[in-house]
C-alpha cells in the first residue's frame, strides 16, 4: 500500500469515527429533550406544576395567552443561542438549538396526548425525575435545554454572584410568580420537582456508581497501600509531602476508588493505623489509567 493510499484510509477512518460521534451527540441530545417534554406534557403543566428558569416562565406564558407551550420555549431561547454562540461557544450553541428545537417540536406533539397522573404529588416525583434525566442527557452531551444558564454564566463575568445563586434568584422569582398565577400549593410542588430534578441530573451526570478519591497520609503508607492493592484491587500513587507545622517529609496515598468500595477502604486504614489522616471526595470523572468500575464480591 502507497504512501498516499494510507493517508486515504486514515482520512476515512477519522472522518468515518467523527459522523459516528456526531451521530451520537445527536442521539442523546434527542433523547434528552423528548425526556423532558414528556416531563412537561405529561406530568408536570397538565398539573399545574412549573420547572425553573426559560422554561417556567413559557409555562406561564402559556397558561396566560392559551399559545402552545413548545412556542414560547423556542421563542424564548433563540436570543441566548446568539449570545452562546459569541460567548461560549459554536459546539455549544449548536448542541443547545438542536436540543431547544427537540424540545419544542416534541412538547407540541405531546400536548393532546392523555396525561400519566392526574395526582400532584405523582406528578410532582415522576415529573422531576423524568426532567431530570432528559436535562442531565442534554448537558452530559455539551448542549442545555434553557437559555437562563448562558444568561447565569454571562451575568457572572459582571456580578459578584456564582452561577448557581443567580439561577436560584431567577427560579425564586418564577416560583413566586407561579403562586399568585397557579396558587401557592402548586408553587411549592413546583419548588419540590424543580429539588427532584436537580438531584436527578447529578445522578445522570456522575452515575449511580459514582467514583470516589482517597487521601491517606500515614506512616504506615507501605502497608495500607500493599492491603488496598491485594485487598480491593486497586492501584495507588505514592506523593511526597512535608507536613507545614513539624516540616517532616511524609507519604501521601492517592488511590480512586468507587462509592461501594469507600466502606472497605476505610476498614484497612483503621485496620493497619487508626491515627492515619484520610480525606475521601467524589470525582465527576476518570479518564485514563488502568482504573475500572466493578462490583465487589
Amino acid at each position: 500500500m502507497t504512501e498516499s493510499n494510507e493517508n486515504a484510509v486514515s482520512q476515512t477512518i477519522h472522518k468515518a469515527l467523527s459522523k459516528a460521534k456526531i451521530a451520537k451527540i445527536v442521539f442523546f441530545i434527542c433523547l434528552g429533550s423528548v425526556l423532558m417534554a414528556v416531563s412537561l406534557e405529561e406530568f408536570l403543566v397538565p398539573n399545574k406544576i412549573l420547572d425553573g428558569g426559560i422554561t417556567g416562565i413559557s409555562i406561564m406564558l402559556s397558561h396566560l395567552t392559551g399559545i402552545k407551550l413548545g412556542l414560547f420555549i423556542f421563542i424564548l431561547n433563540i436570543p441566548f443561542f446568539f449570545v452562546g454562540y459569541k460567548q461560549i461557544g459554536k459546539t455549544f450553541a449548536l448542541s443547545t438549538l438542536l436540543g431547544i428545537t427537540a424540545l419544542s417540536v416534541s412538547t407540541t406533539l405531546l400536548h393532546d396526548v392523555p396525561v400519566f397522573t392526574a395526582d400532584p404529588l405523582l406528578a410532582t416525583v415522576f415529573g422531576g425525575v423524568t426532567l431530570g434525566a432528559g436535562v442531565g442527557i442534554v448537558i452530559r452531551y455539551g448542549g442545555s435545554l434553557d437559555g437562563t444558564e448562558i444568561l447565569a454564566i454571562i451575568a457572572n463575568k459582571n456580578l459578584p454572584f456564582s452561577v448557581g445563586e443567580i439561577i436560584m434568584f431567577i427560579n425564586v422569582f418564577i416560583f413566586t410568580s407561579a403562586g399568585f398565577i397557579f396558587g401557592w400549593d402548586r408553587a411549592m410542588y413546583s419548588a419540590l420537582a424543580y429539588f427532584i430534578a436537580y438531584k436527578t441530573i447529578d445522578i445522570v451526570m456522575q452515575g449511580l456508581d459514582e467514583s470516589k478519591s482517597a487521601w491517606i497520609i500515614s506512616e504506615n503508607h507501605q502497608l495500607i497501600g500493599q492491603a488496598i492493592l491485594a485487598r480491593l484491587g486497586r492501584g495507588v500513587t505514592y506523593l511526597n509531602g512535608e507536613g507545614a507545622y513539624t516540616g517532616d517529609d511524609k507519604k501521601v496515598i492517592f488511590c480512586v476508588i468507587t462509592r461501594l468500595e469507600e466502606a472497605k477502604l476505610k476498614s484497612i486504614v483503621e485496620e493497619l493505623d487508626s491515627n492515619a489522616f484520610l480525606a475521601v471526595a467524589n470525582i465527576t470523572e476518570v479518564r485514563g489509567g488502568r482504573f475500572k468500575k466493578k462490583s465487589i464480591h
